[in-house]
């Protein structure tokens, strides 16, 4: 099938990954028609992600004031089988940024649900060795929320068949839309190298910022936590599933 055509292109940076397991019950009314839940080991995963986006370009042109920001998102993994090949790819619940012009163009462009708050970053991990803490926040309700981790040493590539791997080697995108069908769009960058996080924390209100069915699976202990150096992305154009 021939490629779509460029929508976006970037470099998403400093990934930091929270990873939950979550009863597939809750998640089932969420995937996208064409496809179905995927797994790892039998497990069933939420992820919170924040990571950089850099050096911003849409259709090819550099927008300005926004080409280097924050992004927060909480999502889940599908899989749909096209000729014979297992496409896996994400599902998004909810993505925060940091400016509303962003958050209007990802709605109308995919129908994701973006939402615009207030955001900051602290902690680089582009310095080889060293320790770092990586955090992401969001100002709502009059205070800030985010989520951390620590990380130290070198990254290096996670075994094929890890979790670690499971979680960031994704690379369609799945987007139900308001007339009950679906977007798929591809996602295309290398494999990352990653560091183990130690020390992660998630602090929201998450009933009321997600939905008050997944608070209890992102109020319990990750199952992994990780951060991934990232690396330069292509974002296809988007095609509605037949």
């Amino acid at each position: 099938m021939r490629a779509e055509r460029r929508f976006l292109t970037a470099e998403w940076r400093d990934l930091l990954m929270l990873n939950y397991e979550v009863d597939s019950a809750l998640l089932q009314p969420r995937v996208p028609v064409g496809c179905e839940l995927d797994s790892w080991n039998g497990r069933t995963h939420l992820s919170v992600v924040g990571f950089m986006f850099l050096r911003t370009r849409l259709l090819g042109v550099p927008v300005p004031f926004h080409r280097n920001f924050e992004e927060v998102n909480l999502r889940f993994y599908v899989g749909r089988e096209v000729d014979g090949e297992w496409r896996r790819g994400v599902v998004f619940i909810k993505e925060i940024v940091p400016r509303r012009a962003l958050a209007w163009v990802a709605r109308r462009a995919y129908g994701e649900n973006y939402i615009a708050l207030p955001m900051r970053h602290t902690g680089r991990v582009h310095d080889p060795g060293g320790e770092a803490r990586v955090g992401y926040e969001w100002r709502r309700d009059g205070r800030w929320e985010g989520l951390s981790a620590r990380i130290a040493g070198e990254p290096a590539l996670a075994p094929v068949d890890s979790e670690e791997t499971f979680i960031s080697e994704h690379y369609w995108g799945y987007t139900a839309q308001a007339d009950g069908r679906t977007i798929e769009y591809q996602v295309e960058h290398p494999r990352w190298q990653v560091w183990r996080a130690t020390d992660e924390q998630l602090d929201c209100d998450a009933a009321t910022l997600y939905a008050p069915e997944l608070a209890g699976a992102l109020t319990g202990e990750p199952t992994s936590a990780f951060v991934a150096d990232g690396s330069a992305v292509v974002v296809r154009r988007g095609r509605r599933l037949e």
